[in-house]
């Protein structure tokens, strides 16, 4: 984000910076994109690097009635559900592919993004399930206490459990919740007939496969659902590699890892230089030895922008280390937060105002503002402003918070 300033799903990404498919089309690969891309909605226009394209505008829709994909070009009516879709697309792809010719597939699944709709074979596979409320859902006085404002607001809205996506699923929070597990089946299809695929081509063992997504998920946790927010929940996402003539099986790495290490890992598997311009760092070296005590990274940055989509989310920074987090928000008048997460997996003692903590919060800020200001952070441009975003409350929700009262200054005479 610091190199391509790309901050919304609404803005376009320069035509002048280079991307790691544009790297890999250069050194002779054959590059597909398949699915999602959500970079400026109002085009489903082949982006640069890629010889094959599949994809289409905006959120796209699960059923296929009426709506057409972008396939290299021509617009192709829909037939299926949209996992499945683009899931035939990838596998004929792939079947064309060899050993004697490099490839790089990237498959972008809509699913399972909200609103949540399961493919018909899995509908209700899980509708006798038990949806287990998290502890910090309820709207108590301890899972308030030392919560920020706009999180306490949040509970009744878009992203919120009393307002969830304003009603438009139509559906309880443990049924959203269930739908979801029921399309992530359907996901798990999609994986199998990839790995079928390239079994059957005899591309297996010499193909490194990375699952991964965008972003977590909260399902009641302190009041909200969806993601953008930093606690675990959200920022905490799959990562998954599959390389047999590399990796040994049943491996589990402990490393702090980010998204941002997938590029540089794909340019040095294809031994490729990795340009400046480029961020994160090569998981080369713990998928050959997950216990590398060479690797680089001891805390994460996490980043969101507000955006006016969804104006109940302020615009956030935070880093994570192995024991500790601290949010900063910017733009509105409310608490931070500090947590340790070790002993405090559920983010729920704010240890921002801890006298115990003073220095380790000023050493954590200053870390912080340090990684921005070395990585072209502080530059980030301003999205467009369409509308007003999801912006509604309901009217028998909860009312607005108070200012916590480590911020309430005593009465003077």
């Amino acid at each position: 984000m610091h190199n391509h300033k790309v901050v919304d799903n609404s803005s376009l990404m320069d035509k002048n910076t280079q991307t790691f498919p544009q790297l890999l089309q250069q050194a002779d690969y054959q590059t597909a994109f398949i699915g999602k891309w959500h970079m400026g909605g109002s085009s489903d226009a082949a982006r640069p690097g890629f010889h094959h394209w599949v994809s289409f505008r905006g959120q796209g829709t699960y059923k296929p009635e009426g709506k057409r994909l972008n396939v290299n070009g021509a617009q192709i009516a829909r037939t299926k559900y949209m996992t499945d879709e683009l899931t035939d697309y990838a596998t004929q792809w792939l079947s064309e592919q060899t050993a004697e010719q490099p490839f790089m597939l990237y498959l972008s699944h809509k699913g399972v993004h909200g609103l949540y709709d399961p493919a018909p074979r899995h509908r209700d596979e899980y509708r006798t399930a038990v949806y287990s409320p998290p502890p910090t859902l309820a709207d108590t006085a301890e899972n308030k206490a030392g919560k920020p404002m706009w999180v306490q607001d949040q509970r009744n809205s878009w992203h919120g459990v009393e307002y969830p996506y304003h009603g438009r699923a139509k559906q309880t929070l443990d049924e959203m919740y269930r739908h979801y597990c029921e399309m992530i089946l359907s996901i798990d299809d999609s994986v199998g007939r990839v790995m079928e695929t390239l079994k059957t081509a005899n591309l297996s063992r010499d193909t490194l496969v990375l699952f991964t997504s965008d972003g977590g998920h909260l399902w009641g946790e302190h009041g909200l659902i969806d993601k953008r927010c930093a606690y675990e929940e959200s920022i905490r996402i799959p990562l998954l590699a599959y390389w047999p003539s590399q990796i040994k099986p049943n491996t589990l790495c402990e490393a702090l890892v980010a998204n941002i290490d997938i590029t540089p890992t794909l340019l040095e598997v294809a031994e490729l230089d990795i340009p400046t311009s480029i961020d994160g760092h090569s998981l080369l070296s713990l998928l050959e030895n997950e216990n590398n005590s060479d690797w680089e990274r001891d805390s994460l940055l996490y980043e969101y922008y507000w955006e006016p989509a969804f104006p109940q989310t302020p615009t956030t920074f935070a880093l994570r280390n192995q024991q500790y987090k601290l949010i900063q928000y910017h733009g509105l008048w409310d608490t931070d937060e500090l947590y340790n997460i070790s002993t405090d997996p559920r983010e729920t003692n704010n240890l921002i105002a801890s006298p115990e903590h003073k220095q380790r919060l000023a050493q954590m800020r200053q870390s912080l503002h340090r990684r921005l200001e070395q990585t072209n952070g502080l530059l980030i441009p301003l999205g467009i402003k369409r509308n007003h975003g999801s912006n509604r409350r309901i009217s028998n929700g909860s009312q607005r918070a108070e200012f916590p009262p480590t911020m309430i200054a005593p009465s003077s005479n």
